[in-house]
């Protein structure tokens, strides 16, 4: 069999050990703030969303930081970000909409002013993620109201959000909710997919859509659920290919299944072994080793009990270490991960 030297450089790469175990860098930010959300919408720029309405912002790849404070959203939990650019870039807060805390805030000005494109105060609300598929057009999700799952939709880059009709939104088991761990409960897939996680019932389900939320399927899956157990995260690195991650943030430690797979764009799911380190896995993060790009894809994933990576497309899993990073979002070979109390790192140069 002809195995060509790209092949064999490939192999080498993922079986030294030492190579990968000393990728994640701590950086020292300046802010106390723990962040559940990040996003790098390109190698040298990313944007984080913590507690105390902290944003952060970078733009030379982590070697500077910016800690913004949005005007009126000093007790609000920033738990998914989405960027277009170093510019322009989409907050959602995660809490009890009574309470004021149900909000979306969009800037254009490099986080410099923000304005609050979506706010609510009706009872039951609670947001959970937000996604786009493009410039234009992006989706929201929360916890169930009235028996179903609330979801609000764009079509102007998130200046503007319309609420999903209460028949079209897809129903909830007894119990059965979402997590706002990780910004990563809900992703968009393509040019029409949407996927959501769910939690809190007695197995946890895939809902999805491949008309922009319009309509919606579910998917029970073999994965346990439970009030502090489900899935926390989503990813897909094709249209067909994807994983869900999740746990118990209770036993956050514990060797229980939480992983995943899907081959056919999420119609059936696969549970699989479980990750290294075992334990509550809440995003996960597609990372292209140079010099292969596109051609290859490494799964890494974090969570309280430590990131792990995957070299096989899920199936086997090797411990990275135990930082408890709850979210990473990665732009090629770049990548970071964000944590509690202001952790904050970086993958790559």
């Amino acid at each position: 069999m002809r195995v060509c030297i790209p092949f064999l450089a490939f192999i080498f790469y993922f079986l030294s050990g030492s190579t990968l175990q000393a990728q994640w860098r701590l950086l020292d930010i300046n802010t106390n703030a723990s962040f559940r959300s990040v996003h790098a919408p390109a190698p040298l720029t990313c944007w984080a969303g913590g507690t105390n309405g902290a944003i952060l912002r970078t733009t030379n790849g982590g070697e500077a930081w910016q800690v913004l404070r949005v005007a009126g959203a000093d007790s609000l939990d920033f738990r998914d970000i989405h960027a277009f650019d170093d510019r322009t870039a989409v907050a959602m807060s995660a809490g009890e909409s009574e309470k004021g805390k149900a909000r979306i805030y969009r800037t254009e000005d490099a986080g410099q002013t923000w304005q609050v494109v979506y706010q609510t105060t009706q009872k039951g609300i609670f947001l959970d993620g937000i996604d786009f598929w493009s410039t234009r057009r992006g989706i929201c999700f929360g916890d169930p109201v009235d028996g179903r799952f609330f979801i609000l939709t764009t079509q102007d880059g998130g200046r503007s959000w319309q609420e999903l009709p209460v028949t079209a939104r897809p129903e909830a088991l007894p119990g059965e909710a979402a997590f706002a761990a990780s910004g990563t409960t809900l992703i968009t897939v393509g040019k029409r997919s949407v996927y959501i996680g769910t939690g809190g019932s007695q197995a946890a389900r895939i809902l999805r859509s491949t008309d922009y939320g319009a309509t919606w399927q579910s998917i029970t899956t073999r994965l346990p659920a439970g009030p502090s157990s489900g899935l926390f995260g989503l990813r897909f690195w094709s249209r067909k290919k994807g994983i869900a991650v999740g746990g118990d943030y209770r036993t956050f430690t514990e060797a229980t299944p939480n992983v995943l797979l899907t081959r056919d764009g999420g119609k059936s799911w696969q549970l699989t072994e479980g990750t290294l380190p075992p334990g509550l896995k809440e995003a996960v993060g597609l990372y292209y080793p140079p010099p292969f790009g596109k051609k290859n894809v490494l799964l890494m994933a974090v969570g309280a009990s430590g990131s792990g990576y995957s070299a096989d497309q899920g199936r086997t899993w090797v411990a990275l270490d135990q930082h408890p990073f709850h979210a990473v979002s990665f732009a090629g070979s770049v990548g970071y991960a964000v944590g509690g109390k202001g952790l904050v790192a970086k993958w790559g140069e």
